[in-house]
């Protein structure tokens, strides 16, 4: 029930006592402010490793092929490798419940003409699923579809660097581009976090393109991007085998390096996992300490307020204030000054970390921040702390 007379005392005895009032807010308000300032840098370097990971999929696979450097099953070294439609149906239904997204890529330079412009580009024949892939982000239009692929479609998605060369008016969405001497509609513009090299491509249906190409079925790349739900491990078994059944199929060595070569990003996933999972018990262990020092210190000023007041506290008995009245007091009135200084720690902390915003990027810090769920918790454990300290007031109201 509120009682206006215990709140009158609690206001009259921190005006009486501004000095105390101020230190005992000052080591809250600090503990607060340090504790959201490092974890808001700790979840800083983690924006910054996730967005270096985030250009292509996160789980992705890539398949080339070379010249192998050793002769096997009676082949010479030396030999060109070469990739088609028909190997990219085998990896992709060999273990077919492992893969997410895939695509093959056939890739070639060539002239592309717009009106008076012209330039070369990377032209890619790829499927659909190549928007996944390399994560790239529709500004006008649409991406491919299974019915151009079908179809053999002449349609073309450029990246927002080709339209600024090349189509430097107006929408790019069903206006025609010379391509090596065939006209291709343009169906869509995409942005790519790879920045202006990887926007300066322009993506066909690998269909239309092998066509052109003689009727080729060669494919340059494969990309697989595995399952979300295998574990690192587990991923990186599966590129290996992906590696060595492709090396078998075409008859390379299994030592070989350069017939089949194969990049998991499991791999370097991994070792991120690693470093992010010491790099938050790093900051969560400083972050804590930082917390423990706060409670510490709110211990030792509450001993020394109870102490202040043993005569207070004396004189209140006498006149027949019961124990329990007496330390509710003075725990209320901590409570008071943990939370109006908690307020202004967490204040202040929070203002910290959008002031610092991405002035830090440059040395991998991105975007810090702390979620309200932490803070949260890290403010009720100092509010704890000043309620477990009534122990030191009622053995205080004991003694006197």
């Amino acid at each position: 029930m509120f009682d206006l007379d215990r709140w009158q005392e609690i206001f009259s005895s921190i005006r009486s006592n501004v000095l105390r009032t101020v230190l005992s807010g000052f080591t809250v308000a600090l503990g607060l402010f340090i504790f959201i300032v490092l974890f808001g840098i700790g979840k800083g370097l983690q924006n910054a490793f996730t967005e270096g990971f985030a250009r292509d999929a996160q789980n992705l696979i890539t398949i080339v092929t070379g010249k192998t450097t050793i002769a096997y099953n009676g082949l010479q070294s030396d030999r060109q490798v070469t990739m088609n439609n028909d190997d990219y149906d085998f990896l992709v239904n060999v273990d077919k419940e492992k893969v997410g997204s895939s695509t093959p890529r056939y890739t070639t330079n060539l002239l592309v003409k717009y009106g008076k412009e012209s330039g070369n580009y990377q032209i890619n024949g790829a499927e659909p699923e190549e928007q996944i892939i390399e994560n790239r982000k529709m500004l006008e239009g649409r991406y491919l579809s299974p019915t151009d692929m079908e179809r053999k479609q002449n349609v073309a998605v450029i990246g927002r660097m080709v339209q600024r060369d090349l189509i430097k008016n107006g929408s790019p969405v069903g206006k025609e581009l010379n391509i090596n001497g065939t006209m291709f509609k343009v169906v869509g513009v995409f942005s790519d976090d790879g920045g202006d090299w990887d926007e300066r491509h322009i993506t066909v249906p690998i269909s239309t393109l092998q066509q052109m190409k003689k009727g080729s079925d060669t494919v340059s790349t494969n990309f697989i991007a595995y399952n979300e739900n295998l574990s690192p491990e587990e991923a990186i078994k599966y590129g290996d085998q992906l590696k060595e059944r492709l090396k078998s199929r075409k008859n390379v060595a299994p030592d070989d390096e350069n017939g089949v070569r194969v990049w998991n990003n499991a791999k370097n996933m991994n070792d991120t996992f690693t470093f992010m999972a010491v790099l938050t018990a790093i900051v969560g262990f400083i972050g804590m300490g930082t917390l423990l020092a706060g409670i510490i210190g709110i211990s030792n000023i509450m001993v020394y307020i109870v102490k202040e007041r043993t005569k207070e506290i004396g004189v209140r008995k006498a006149i027949g204030a019961k124990p329990g009245s007496i330390v509710a007091l003075i725990v209320q009135e901590s409570v008071v000054i943990t939370v109006i200084s908690g307020f202004v720690g967490v204040g202040i902390g929070v203002l910290t970390l959008n002031l610092i915003g991405d002035s830090l990027e440059e040395y991998f810090i991105k975007s810090p921040s702390v979620g309200l769920g932490t803070i949260f918790m890290a403010f009720i454990a100092l509010i704890f702390s000043r309620i477990n300290c009534r122990i030191c007031a009622r053995i205080s109201c004991v003694k006197n």
